[in-house]
């Protein structure tokens, strides 16, 4: 039986969906075509469109009876977790054509790291480059020669942005393909140890970068629980891969099974296969739940509740923060998982996996069994395991029970019995904070404000000896359409410092953080940001805010007739709209939405 909060919420959300939803299945359905869609094209389109095939797949496309999939591709061989991509288009198309389909690499879309580009003029990039992968994708998906559509992407916003562009071709069938995490390396605990001692002048530069590559060392995502891993666990949890493929290792025998498999898989779900299955149908308001319930059960990164949001949205489906906070409270945290634990995504793929979480979650009505997945329909499918049973690929029931009840708990004995995110609202708008790395005691900070506009300030101030006491540290002017909404791990060593030394410590801002945020109490995203008018712009050094993550407060402690006074500060933010390409994303940046509604350009 279903939870009744999951029940509860899932309900609201169909409801307030209602037009939007509506609306969105009637434009997927005329979108729809009872043959193979590249038969609407008149004879030059469909000529150009497989101009550059083999002769046997010219002949395959011309006879309107064979399936077409669109691959789509964020291949570059700069960031690890895609590297592996660099030969899974001819593999897919092998595959194919093994059962009769013929693959086209659509489409390659760009994929940046915020791995390279934090502190970087770059960063300010990073959370728009989701909306350019979306339009990017469509823009493969718009030459009409596709009956379904395989998806290669893993990182922090190429996963959000293809499945926003795959709903938007949502008649179209679609499986996403992960391509693993890389082996284990540095510890990250003794990683931030290191990051720590430079920031103290303790260790050299070269002794920091030694950690680094140690930690980042090879192909596949990194290890840590953040936003990449974090996207792998949703995608699985809402039945948008194959059960048990996300955290196979890269250049395996079984990580090769899972992508023919896949690749074969997206053609049974064809209109000419007779089982016709689209992703727009396929993702709904129970496949939405489930999606938030993975993310609070595994505690995992902040930016999936704006990237669920933005998701939902291009299924016509309306979700905001209090659908995250309600099931929340219903939803215990199962999983210790860097940053709010010392193990990586290998050791929780060893103690029992997706599987394992699917099985409780499940077996305690937290999640709906009763949606349609890329493996049929059941969520139950997704308890099972893959394997080679004499190099051939099965699936298995998957672990009954934790293999290493320090990174993956049961329900009856959680680590939390709240999830691993926490909305905050008050005065100063409304924000998340991810409590499960966060100690009970430093969740309730009320102390002095210390101001930013930059992150770039805060190191001087702390090597100055001015941040030495408690202290409520707001970084503003740091949203969507300030400068678009950068993450800012760079504050994370010196602050986490100061919590060493004893002082109480939080940090305040409308930018971002991922899932990485780590010890340091954190609300995020605020909303409204202070660039269009929120009351982060009126904050003053001195000013004492109350932060609460155990009831949720985020308070400014000024009364309102002196708030009333103040003007709104507004600085000038033109040398930080220009260079690193920034000036040519200035439409897009003044179109996004507040983080909240996904920080996105999706309107209704």
């Amino acid at each position: 039986m279903i939870n009744e909060t999951v029940s509860r919420v899932t309900q609201r959300i169909i409801e307030r969906s209602g037009p939007t939803r509506e609306a969105y299945l009637a434009r997927m359905e005329s979108a729809r075509s009872k043959t193979v869609h590249r038969a609407q094209l008149a004879c030059g389109n469909l000529a150009h469109g497989f101009a550059a095939c083999q002769l046997d797949e010219k002949n395959a496309l011309k006879n309107m009876v064979r399936s077409d999939i669109a691959i789509i591709t964020a291949y570059n061989d700069m960031l690890s977790a895609h590297q592996p991509y660099e030969h899974y288009p001819q593999r897919l198309k092998e595959a194919l054509k093994s059962v009769g389909a013929v693959g086209q690499v659509a489409g390659g879309v760009p994929a940046m790291c915020d791995g390279v580009t934090q502190g970087q003029d770059g960063m300010e990039l990073s959370l728009m480059s989701r909306d350019v992968i979306a339009m990017s994708a469509a823009i493969g998906l718009s030459h009409n020669m596709f009956d379904g559509a395989l998806y290669l992407g893993i990182c922090d916003k190429i996963v959000p942005g293809l499945v926003m562009a795959a709903l938007s071709f949502g008649h179209l069938p679609a499986v996403f393909i992960p391509a693993g995490p890389m082996s284990t390396g540095l510890p990250n605990k003794e990683k931030v140890r290191v990051r720590q001692l430079y920031t103290e002048g303790k260790v050299d530069r070269q002794a920091l970068l030694e950690a680094e590559a140690a930690s980042y060392h090879g192909i596949g995502t990194c290890t840590f629980y953040g936003t990449a891993n974090t996207n792998q666990m949703v995608m699985e949890m809402m039945g948008l891969h194959l059960p048990g493929s996300s955290f196979v290792p890269p250049d395996t025998a079984l990580r090769d099974a899972l992508t023919d498999s896949a690749a074969r898989q997206v053609t049974r779900l064809t209109e000419t296969s007779g089982n016709y299955q689209p992703l727009g149908q396929m993702v709904n308001e129970k496949t939405v739940v489930n999606g938030i319930v993975s993310l609070l059960a595994t505690g995992g990164s902040t930016n999936l509740t704006m990237h669920l949001v933005a998701m939902a949205r291009a299924a016509g489906i309306i979700i905001n923060w209090d659908d995250f906070s309600e099931l929340s409270d219903a939803v215990p945290l199962l999983c210790r998982i860097y940053p709010n634990g010392p193990a990586d995504i290998n050791q929780f793929q060893a103690a029992g996996g997706v599987q394992l979480v699917v099985r409780e979650l499940l077996n305690h009505g937290l999640l709906h069994q009763d949606v349609s997945t890329v493996a049929g329909f059941g969520l139950e499918r997704y308890t099972q395991e893959p394997w080679l049973d004499n190099g051939e690929l099965a699936w298995r029931e998957g672990a009954q029970s934790s293999l290493d009840t320090n990174v993956i708990a049961s329900i009856c004995a959680p680590f939390e019995h709240h999830g691993g995110t926490k909305v905050l609202s008050g005065n100063l708008g409304r924000a998340v904070m991810k409590t499960s790395a966060v100690p009970a005691d430093n969740q309730i900070i009320e102390a002095p404000a210390v101001v930013f506009e930059s992150q770039h300030d805060i190191v001087p101030a702390f090597e100055a000896g001015k941040l030495n006491r408690d202290c409520v540290v707001v970084v503003r002017f740091q949203g969507p359409q300030a400068n678009g909404m950068p993450e800012l791990h760079k504050l994370m060593p010196p602050l986490g410092v100061l919590m060493d030394r004893g002082f109480k410590v939080a940090l305040v801002t409308d930018g971002r953080l991922s899932g990485a945020s780590g010890k340091v109490p954190s609300a995020i995203h605020v909303t409204p940001e202070a660039y269009t008018g929120g009351m982060l712009a009126k904050v003053q050094d001195g000013d004492i805010i109350r932060v609460n993550g155990r009831t949720g407060e985020l308070a400014l402690l000024v009364d309102d007739a002196g708030l009333a006074k103040r003007t709104a500060y507004q600085p000038d933010l033109s040398a930080e709209h220009t260079g690193c390409g920034r000036e040519l994303f200035g439409a897009l940046r003044s179109q996004l939405s507040g983080a909240e509604q996904g920080a996105c350009c999706i309107k209704f």
